[in-house]
């Protein structure tokens, strides 16, 4: 495989091609993350057999560089779409008693229930400044969360593969 100054050796995995180095996403992951180089599969389904080359590889360089520059406000919208879609889909029967058989979790803040969302499975930079980050949402373990951004902005918050 080929090398990059940024990323390092770029292996092929079962999930497509990845940096050989881990990274720690401050005030976010609690481990060092894997980080996936362009998409995994193409628009028919198939895998992508073909490593990226290194236009790619800086681009998507830059667009990770942004990500991480960009974090502390890319985890306050984090915080607060996450802790939206919780109260829409999750409170309903988490914080109550009758509906789910245990005591209510009190997850009243953005903060509280952002404790829920650290365990980041790996992130897969895409062309075109897109990042997905699928997570594994403590609270919903088979579905998950995966967060999908666009040149820093939250397009979608939703299950796994859903995005």
């Amino acid at each position: 495989m080929s090398k990059h100054k940024f990323w390092g050796q770029i292996t092929e995995t079962l999930m497509g091609y990845a940096a050989d180095q881990k990274y720690n996403i401050p005030n976010f992951s609690e481990q060092e993350v894997e980080i996936f180089l362009g998409s995994e599969f193409d628009e028919d389904g198939d895998e992508i057999d073909t490593p990226p080359d290194q236009t790619s590889l800086d681009e998507y360089a830059d667009t990770f560089s942004a990500f991480l520059n960009n974090l502390p406000n890319v985890l306050l919208t984090i915080k607060a779409q996450g802790f939206e879609r919780y109260q829409r889909l999750y409170a309903p029967y988490y914080e109550h008693e009758q509906k789910s058989g245990k005591a209510p979790l009190n997850i009243d803040t953005a903060e509280k229930h952002f404790e829920y969302m650290r365990d980041m499975l790996q992130i897969r930079v895409e062309d075109n400044q897109t990042i997905i980050i699928p997570i594994r949402y403590q609270l919903d373990t088979e579905h998950g969360i995966e967060i999908r951004l666009e040149n820093n902005e939250i397009t979608s918050i939703s299950g796994i593969g859903e995005s």
